[in-house]
């Protein structure tokens, strides 16, 4: 599914050509802080530079020898270099190289998500501006309760998002740790210097102390951040899916000209996008359990975290990636049928406005026991009899007796119930 879409940076990102580039990367890092504190000969790191050279067939090729992709990966490498290639991983373990390089992609595709997030909200938040005073019934239970705003709606959407991009930038923080620290991560061959020399130049923090690998919980953090942004966006699809069904029908996602919606049935129009975010979202969290099974390491280190690793971080980047494009793409041209919110929310006869009698009613001295019991009995009249419920209310004695006319007819306007939406999107900025 999200190869027939374009995703072309977070794509890149994950490729194997780009792995074993920014193993490159990190390896010449690691000449350059080793030249630098005159442990290995000047000139070296520049002779590494001009002549290294791999391909993804070449490193597959050794592997296929070696079973260690880290051997095969310097082996390619040093084939295309002279007496200089020795100083090719000099002094460092196969996951200083792999972690540090694995930082450097989380932390790129961290700023994508971010990106995708912040693109969401302006549309999110656009759509919150516009419908500002659009009236729609707010559910709860999937049955009507009070009157909103589909602008309300959004808001409530964008402040989550807000929420979303927070946790994204902590967990870019928390994954953006190098480690050059050697077997087992005691710095027995390698000076802490040239750990922070190296990790200075790629961008990345050093990790204060680590064994042969660095710490999974900061991982696990990451795919969680991953796995709470695509369950809001499934959320969101939720909601759009189910204001899309043929009763409710207030909102509609998309339909491109030559569409189908049915192989069988010509008149459907599916919400199928907003169901393959809902989809691809229970992938994401499900990817965050091995993330979590991960932090647990026998002593300094054992390989359990690296074989489920090569499909969870990936995998859960570029779903995430898609799902928000995608979300953003249908949000930006989503179908809004006002038309069908207005008479969804005038459906159930004026019950909507139940709570603001019974609060008129105990304003005027009634006990709010009894103040329910007059409600719900009126109401009963209107599932029961088709009567609408202010008429039930204006022959009710317990009612007259207490409120007039112009305070009976106050508890039906409707923007009592709006008045204080323009606070909560001011808020939010919006």
């Amino acid at each position: 599914m999200i190869d027939r879409y374009s995703l072309p940076e977070m794509k890149a990102i994950w490729s194997e050509q780009n792995k074993f580039q920014t193993w490159l990367d990190v390896e010449i890092a690691v000449c350059e802080a080793q030249e630098h504190f005159g442990n290995i000969p000047k000139g070296a790191t520049e002779k590494v530079k001009a002549g290294a050279a791999f391909t993804v067939e070449r490193i597959e090729e050794i592997e296929r020898e070696t079973h260690h992709d880290l051997i095969a990966f310097v082996k390619a490498v040093t084939e295309n270099l002279g007496d200089e290639g020795k100083y090719v991983h000099y002094g460092v373990t196969s996951y200083d190289i792999e972690d540090t390089a694995m930082a450097l992609r989380m932390k790129q595709s961290a700023d994508i998500i971010i990106d995708d997030l912040e693109k969401l909200a302006e549309v999110v938040g656009k759509l919150a501006r516009e419908h500002k005073m659009t009236p729609m019934i707010g559910r709860t239970h999937g049955v009507h309760a009070e009157p909103i705003t589909f602008g309300f709606k959004m808001a409530v959407w964008y402040s989550q998002i807000q929420r979303d991009i927070e946790r994204m930038k902590a967990a870019r923080e928390a994954i953006s740790y190098g480690k050059i620290s050697g077997a087992v991560g005691i710095f027995g061959n390698i000076d802490p210097k040239i750990e922070e020399r190296v990790c200075s130049s790629l961008g990345l923090n050093v990790a204060p102390v680590s064994t042969q690998i660095v710490q999974r919980d900061r991982h696990a953090q990451f795919l969680a951040a991953l796995a709470i942004a695509a369950s809001s966006a499934e959320n969101f699809a939720t909601e759009m899916r189910n204001l899309q069904r043929t009763e409710i029908l207030e909102v509609q996602e998309m339909f491109l000209p030559g569409q189908r919606g049915s192989s069988a049935m010509p008149h459907k129009r599916n919400p199928w996008r907003f169901e393959t975010i809902v989809g691809l979202a229970r992938v994401v969290r499900t990817n965050v359990i091995p993330a979590m099974e991960n932090i647990t390491s026998w002593h300094e280190r054992d390989n359990t975290n690296s074989s489920c690793e090569r499909v969870i971080i990936p995998d859960s980047c570029l779903a995430t990636d898609f799902i928000l494009q995608s979300l953003t793409k249908l949000m930006s041209r989503l179908e809004i049928n006002t038309e069908n919110m207005k008479q969804n929310l005038e459906k159930m006869g004026q019950l909507v406005f139940s709570e603001h009698v019974l609060l008129a009613l105990v304003q005027k001295g009634m006990s709010r026991e009894e103040g329910y019991k007059v409600c719900q009995r009126n109401a009963a009249k209107c599932w029961d009899d088709g009567v609408s419920f202010r008429e039930a209310l204006q022959q009710d004695e317990d009612v007259k007796r207490l409120l007039s006319e112009q305070e009976l007819a106050e508890c039906f306007n409707l923007e009592h119930h709006l008045r204080n939406v323009d606070t909560i999107l001011s808020r939010l900025g919006l």
